[in-house]
């Protein structure tokens, strides 16, 4: 395959929305060969959009799984227009681009709203916010190897998962799907931010490893303290102010050094610049306070509501949270992200803010980005029309090990409610299988039969224990 693939590779990256370096590119003008494709795509789009405002139904796999095979279909006669037109490079953007970014991220939602997780365009909308995370991090500089850990296991995951899937496609077949190639583009750029991540803090020494991370932890409660009431954001910030002191007193001539051999310890430039920096920044805290300039204050509150709105869905996304929800979040985040200039929010003057009100509006873009991907990460292989069945499972599984934990002896009269609800769940099941309203057999049913079966297991196990009463 990978003789085919790198020449459709080539093609197909120019359907992305940055370069290669992630670097935002120039848009062209859209062709008149293109213009069929660009007509069907919003077309797509606008489909897509109105399914996911349709919540008095369960979507239906077969409409979704049709309008993303009619979207392959245009990306493949886009590829052969630009071909032509020779507009294969792939510094080449138009709207066609923008407009598929959206399906293909739109799309990403539904296959998880399905539970298709372990199927390719899943895995696109996680790729896009890993991404934002990376990149802001990047900017920051305010991560340590503990931050960067959850997404090297992803990442791995991800690899794994679309290498399997391009192993699949003879290279002399028509049918390479676009969709292994975009996934593939936007893991490399994930995978090549992350290891330049990765090597920054890979060459600070083991032995200023802990002065690193304390710093970090610092420079991130500072950043709290700049979204809170001024006095409160004072009175803390003396004390980490003292706490500076402290590490920054322990140089000896202006450097960290080793304790077992007083040698100068690897990683000057990251812990002596981040202890610079926390320093201006604490300064900064206590001259300016907490104060968002007024012009600033609209980007602020959209940010705080965006962060309330999501932090509230990670406590009830069980119960509450569709996949497609999530797309609302990604839109507003990404047009806020884009009013920044050189990662820096500009006032009405076009001056950039002060350096805690940037900091403030940087660490809520931050946060409101982590939650996204949070949110996608938890989502579970099951699709939307089995998860009321899985979350009654999972409350049933976690009420029988409190009761097997603290219950003691326990009679047949005890047992009976849970003994009712577990055969109330059971006797939903068809031919084996758990249907959805249509008669079909939705994704996720080795999930949901895992915890029926455990379930099982630990009736059993108390049942083994009941007394008479």
């Amino acid at each position: 395959m990978f003789s085919t693939a790198a020449a459709v590779t080539r093609n197909t990256s120019s359907l992305l929305l940055n370069d290669s370096n992630g670097t935002p590119v120039a848009e062209h003008s859209v062709s008149l060969g293109e213009q069929p494709v660009l007509t069907t795509l919003v077309g797509i789009r606008n489909r897509l959009a109105a399914l996911k405002k349709d919540r008095g139904n369960y979507f239906r796999p077969n409409e979704i799984v049709g309008l993303y095979n009619e979207l392959l279909e245009q990306v493949k006669f886009l590829l052969a227009v630009r071909c032509s037109e020779h507009h294969d490079n792939d510094n080449f953007k138009n709207r066609v681009d923008s407009v598929l970014d959206e399906c293909f991220q739109l799309f990403s939602l539904f296959y998880l709203a399905l539970g298709k997780n372990k199927e390719v365009p899943a895995v696109y909308v996680q790729l896009v916010t890993i991404k934002q995370n990376f990149e802001l991090f990047n900017e920051t500089g305010i991560y340590t190897d503990a931050d960067l850990e959850p997404f090297q296991k992803r990442l791995k995951e991800i690899r794994q998962l679309v290498d399997d899937a391009a192993e699949k496609y003879d290279e002399d077949s028509d049918v390479s799907k676009p969709e292994v190639l975009l996934v593939l583009r936007r893991l490399r750029q994930c995978e090549s931010e992350l290891a330049a991540l990765e090597e920054t803090t890979r060459v600070i020494d083991d032995s200023l490893m802990p002065i690193y991370e304390e710093l970090v932890f610092i420079r991130r409660r500072m950043t709290t303290l700049s979204i809170m009431l001024h006095e409160l954001a004072i009175d803390e910030a003396k004390d980490l102010q003292k706490r500076l002191i402290e590490i920054d007193d322990r140089r000896v001539d202006d450097r960290f050094v080793n304790p077992d051999d007083g040698t100068v310890a690897p990683g000057q430039t990251q812990v002596v610049g981040l202890l610079e920096e926390c320093f201006d920044r604490i300064h900064d805290l206590m001259v300016e306070g907490s104060t968002v300039p007024q012009d600033m204050m609209p980007i602020y509150d959209r940010l705080m509501d965006i962060r309330m709105q999501l932090e509230k869905l990670l406590l009830t996304s069980r119960w509450t949270l569709r996949e497609t929800d999530l797309w609302s979040y990604q839109v507003q985040l990404q047009e806020i992200d884009a009013m920044r200039r050189n990662g820096q929010f500009k006032d009405s003057t076009g001056d950039p803010a002060p350096q805690q009100a940037q900091a403030a509006l940087n660490f809520l873009l931050h946060k409101c980005y982590n939650l996204v991907y949070r949110l996608l990460s938890s989502s579970e292989p099951v699709a939307e029309s089995l998860m009321a069945v899985h979350n009654q499972l999972r409350t049933l599984r976690r009420c029988l090990f409190e009761v097997k934990k603290y219950g003691g002896p326990l009679s047949a009269r005890d047992l009976y409610p849970y003994q009712m609800k577990l055969s109330s769940i059971d006797n939903l099941r068809t031919d084996g299988k758990f249907l959805d309203e249509e008669g079909h057999i939705p994704e996720g049913q080795g999930v949901v039969m895992s915890l029926l079966n455990e379930c099982y297991d630990l009736m059993y196990e108390l049942m083994a224990t009941e007394v008479d009463e």
